[in-house]
């Protein structure tokens, strides 16, 4: 029983940051159309920015805050003046340079802080345990399973209920009819792709203290968040809530039940729903 709840519990907070950072990467394809292969770099991009910041001013919080607007100022640049250029293209543009962008991305990071390993604290508010039906828990992870939900919810009430939120909704449906009624389009994908590079940064700042910092943290999870919109159904941002807690979950029993197969986990479930329900999950809709 003991087990049973340990392994939940980890595959609900894996499961959660997971879905932080996949949601970036499925709203910008939903709005946009842009496969963004650099969006784990973004992610690793805010674990170092957030990182740096705690050095600077000492606060987790302050770290939490100031790195991902950071990295969304960055992330604004990109989409003026490189994304821009390639707008209504053949997908293969998207992706040799996003991941052209990876790679500058990466060796950035190594240039300014190295090729080394960072350690980052969680708060001290935050960095006990708690105990939930006689199993102690670390609280930090605790934390991540209510923000997801949190964050969830914020973003779907965004989408739903706000003149900004149902203007993005209406340039994803049809740009070229949103644009004939008013609506500044450009700036509709300037707002979006900074919300999906400021969840990828907030993922990256939130995972820094679950895991070591490195240049390469961005790559496992590139591919993780893919894996979890093409489960979920690409542009669908239930779907990203939905796949990410299944990939969590899946990965973390995995490591009890499949042993050394459980790395394999993630594809299998990729390779079925591809086979039997090409579009995901879900239908798309932000």
């Amino acid at each position: 029983m003991e087990t049973l709840l340990l392994n939940t519990l980890n595959g609900l907070s894996w499961g959660m940051l997971l879905f932080l950072i996949a949601v970036g990467l499925t709203t910008v394809f939903g709005v946009m159309g842009i496969l963004n292969f650099a969006h784990g770099s973004l992610f690793m991009l805010g674990a170092y920015l957030c990182m740096q910041s705690m050095q600077i001013f000492h606060s987790f919080w302050y770290g939490l805050l100031i790195g991902p607007l950071c990295v969304v100022a960055i992330g604004v640049i990109v989409e003026k003046y490189l994304l821009k250029r390639i707008y209504g293209r053949n997908v293969s543009y998207q992706l040799l340079l996003t991941f052209a962008l990876l790679l500058i991305l990466d060796d950035g990071v190594r240039m300014i802080w190295g090729s080394g390993y960072y350690v980052v604290e969680p708060p001290q508010i935050l960095s006990g345990i708690i105990t939930l039906f006689g199993q102690n828990y670390p609280v930090y992870r605790f934390f991540l399973i209510l923000l997801g939900p949190v964050v969830g919810i914020a973003l779907w009430s965004f989408f739903h209920f706000t003149r900004w939120g149902k203007t993005v909704r209406a340039a994803s449906f049809d740009n070229v009819m949103a644009e004939g009624v008013g609506i500044n389009v450009p700036l509709i994908y300037t707002g979006v792709f900074a919300l999906g590079t400021w969840l990828a940064a907030l993922g990256g700042a939130l995972a820094a203290p679950l895991q070591s910092l490195n240049p390469s943290m961005g790559d496992k999870i590139i591919i993780q968040s893919f894996i979890v919109v093409v489960v979920g159904g690409m542009g669908s941002f239930p779907g990203a809530f939905a796949g990410a807690l299944l990939i969590g979950l899946l990965e973390s029993f995995g490591t009890v039940f499949a042993g050394r197969m459980q790395m394999a986990i993630p594809y299998i479930l990729l390779a079925v729903i591809l086979l039997f329900k090409p579009n995901g999950l879900f239908k798309k809709g932000v």
